[in-house]
């Protein structure tokens, strides 16, 4: 496979040349103009050949170039979002109306200045013309012939207005391939990410296989271990192990799964929130948790959450500091908004925190591969609050 260095010069260079090519097209576009005097069986022919549109190729090729960069990069990135086909349609159509009554509205009055309809000979000479060829067929009864009314036809085979099918044609064409070229990359890159989301599964995959413990016997111990935590009349004990028991669980075989509800991911973070605040007094952290009661049938990413509460407990509290972590989940309009803040004590902590990165960077990556284009995740930090906001769209 090749490299991404490799491949982007291999697009500049494909993108140099299609230009190219699109350049010697529209050079080829060369204007004849025919300037006729015409009279009633006799006619007078003016006719010159030039190449007046060459010098405005250069214009016609910027907007062309507009035309297809801003589809590819902005138009057609916007219109994607939109369900209604119609608003799509209107987009696309309103952009292309744009930019084709630009190149018009900027290349025609130079065109026109430069290139401007002849005008008709003198009327001096069209009576001499006249008069020359009366002279040479007299009327052989009464002398020479009252010379009829003499027409004037003044027309170009290829003035600017004329052009502009041809042109049009050309934007047209041009509008289609950036059409192609859009999907063809997008389906491109959503193979590659697939392929990537698939290799990194498969990753995550071998190395569980190779470290995890056999489920059957950590379950027995934790049920054995909570039996005793009961008969000793140690409920907080047993409790812990429960949840403990209930995150194992979830943690082996739920999260496999490409998507969970909501609701089961937030009974995953309430059972994390209570046995990291085990380890601390109750005056020494205090967690705000809030949340949908009724999240209803929406669905997430498993484990996307729990990096950012568990870097909240474990570089956000401190022994004999107090600290509040809160935590919100809110879903509006298929927007999902998480967000996790806490006190800052990292500069009590600096030895652990320059590990903390790691966590982090998964989490970026696995939002890149499920949800791309489709998150935003800020950072902000302070000298007294950590503060991270995750914005996903569900749709």
């Amino acid at each position: 496979m090749l490299s991404a260095k490799k491949r982007l010069w291999i697009e500049i260079v494909l993108h140099i040349a299609f230009w190219v090519g699109v350049f010697y097209t529209l050079m080829s576009l060369n204007s004849s103009h025919i300037h006729v005097w015409a009279k009633t069986r006799h006619m007078v022919q003016d006719r010159f050949d030039d190449t007046s549109i060459s010098p405005y190729v250069y214009i016609i090729l910027f907007f062309l170039a507009v035309l297809f960069y801003g589809n590819i990069f902005l138009v057609f990135k916007k219109a994607i979002r939109y369900k209604n086909g119609l608003v799509r349609l209107a987009m696309c159509t309103a952009w292309f109306m744009i930019v084709f009554g630009a190149n018009y509205l900027v290349a025609g009055p130079l065109f026109n200045n430069a290139n401007p309809i002849p005008e008709p000979p003198p009327l001096p000479l069209i009576r001499q013309m006249d008069l020359r060829i009366m002279h040479i067929r007299p009327d052989a009864n009464n002398g020479p012939r009252e010379s009829p009314k003499i027409g004037i036809v003044n027309f170009m085979i290829s003035d600017w207005e004329h052009l502009q099918v041809i042109i049009l044609i050309i934007f047209l064409s041009i509008l289609g391939i950036s059409i192609a070229y859009f999907f063809l990359k997008e389906w491109a890159k959503s193979e590659l990410i697939q392929t990537q989301l698939q290799a990194n599964q498969l990753s995550t995959e071998l190395k569980f296989l190779k470290s995890q413990i056999n489920p059957h016997f950590l379950f027995n111990t934790l049920n054995n271990l909570f039996s005793m935590a009961q008969a000793k009349g140690n409920d907080e004990l047993a409790d812990g192990i429960s949840k403990l028991s209930g995150m194992m669980r979830y943690m082996l075989y739920d999260s496999n799964a490409e998507s969970v509800l909501l609701s089961t991911e937030i009974a995953y973070l309430e059972e994390c929130i209570t046995l990291n605040k085990l380890r601390y007094a109750d005056e020494e952290v205090m967690v705000r948790f809030n949340y949908p009661e009724q999240p209803g049938a929406t669905s997430i990413a498993p484990m996307l959450f729990i990096p950012f509460v568990e870097n909240a407990f474990k570089h956000g509290v401190a022994i004999g500091q107090t600290t509040t972590i809160a935590i919100s989940i809110i879903v509006s309009a298929q927007m999902l908004i998480f967000t996790c803040e806490n006190t800052n004590h990292s500069a009590i902590k600096k030895m652990d925190m320059e590990i903390s990165g790691i966590g982090l960077e998964n989490v970026k990556r696995r939002l890149q591969l499920l949800y791309p284009g489709k998150y935003q995740l800020q950072i902000e930090e302070t000298d007294e609050k950590y503060r991270v906001t995750l914005e996903i769209n569900l749709a």
